[in-house]
């Protein structure tokens, strides 16, 4: 499966996600390959200090080119494609070729526009034979007085052609400190709550592995 995490807006933590995802799925014996088709090369960066540090498992970083070839990418198990604007070119392409299409939706007002606006851009590019696309909060409010992370998701249910997914991931420190260290969420604080977030997200993308 071609599973793309892509938005048209900076700053919705997709290399993160992309990150945390690829190596849960490595953890789960999953032949799973990740490709940064974004010029940032933030998970190119994050995999190049794990791989220094030594973490296990690791998981191979494909080219973008090979985007070009689906058929080719389709014999592993899972790809993952870390893609944003920066490149318009590897994000058409990454939507053309993708099983189904994974936004992180931080809880902004903009950040619901900006979803309205790429769930018309992959209708653009794909028409009729259109990917899945599934959307969840990320980055949200972790003070239970703050209601802009209920407010983005009952917005997020109301649009159409985008599935919400329940889990959400809040805006927490070991998110940012993990992933400067090439670790995982999930690896740096296992029994944590931004490893419980992550782990309930995890579950609904890939509840096969768990069943």
């Amino acid at each position: 499966m071609i599973t793309v995490i892509g938005t048209l807006k900076g700053g919705s933590g997709k290399s993160t996600v992309t990150f945390n995802l690829a190596i849960w799925l490595a953890m789960a014996e999953r032949d799973v390959a990740v490709i940064d088709a974004d010029p940032q090369a933030t998970l190119t960066d994050v995999l190049d200090v794990r791989r220094e540090e030594g973490f296990q498992p690791m998981v191979e970083l494909l080219d973008a080119s090979r985007m070009q070839d689906r058929r080719g990418l389709l014999k592993r198990e899972e790809v993952l494609i870390d893609v944003g604007t920066a490149s318009m070119d590897n994000l058409r392409l990454a939507v053309s070729i993708a099983d189904r299409v994974l936004v992180p939706v931080p809880p902004s007002q903009a950040d619901i526009w900006s979803t309205q606006r790429f769930l018309r851009f992959v209708d653009s590019i794909v028409g009729k034979d259109r990917p899945e696309v599934l959307g969840f909060i990320n980055r949200g409010d972790t003070h239970r007085a703050v209601r802009e992370s209920d407010e983005a998701a009952a917005a997020l249910v109301s649009l159409p052609g985008i599935r919400y997914l329940k889990p959400r991931l809040a805006q927490r420190t070991v998110y940012r400190r993990s992933f400067s260290e090439g670790l995982t969420v999930f690896e740096q604080e296992p029994r944590g709550k931004g490893a419980a977030e992550w782990n309930a997200l995890a579950a609904v993308l890939y509840a096969d592995i768990l069943a």
